[in-house]
């Protein structure tokens, strides 16, 4: 059974990128528009795993992963950051909020994919 992806971004290019890499290796991919969209989406379906942006519109990264950890069913959820902020403040901040990992844009797919595998399989 494929995992559950939720891709969170403003950047529809982004999004489409993220995107096509997950579904080549099979995973099932869900996209949110920015942080308000996923937290909705998230309120009415499980994820096993979601890639969020930092800096987008009605909510921002940090803000909707402090928003899933209070969700019952997100606090062991694995939460990445896919941003490019990559100031140790920044990362401090992520790993405050709950984040589980971080990776710098541009991304690449390999590395992503092996993110992927190590943290959900």
């Amino acid at each position: 059974m494929s995992k559950n992806i939720l891709v969170v971004d403003d950047s529809v290019s982004i999004r489409q990128m993220v995107e096509m890499t997950l579904k080549s290796a099979n995973y099932a991919v869900t996209t949110a528009v920015d942080g308000q969209d996923a937290l909705t989406k998230c309120q009415a379906s499980r994820f096993d795993f979601v890639l969020t942006d930092q800096n987008m519109p009605r909510m921002d990264g940090l803000t909707l992963i402090k928003s899933l950890r209070a969700l019952a069913g997100f606090q062991s959820t694995p939460i990445v950051m896919l941003t490019t902020e990559a100031s140790d403040d920044m990362k401090a901040k992520g790993r405050a909020a709950g984040a589980t990992g971080w990776m710098v844009k541009p991304f690449d797919p390999t590395k992503l994919l092996e993110v992927m595998k190590r943290v959900v399989g």
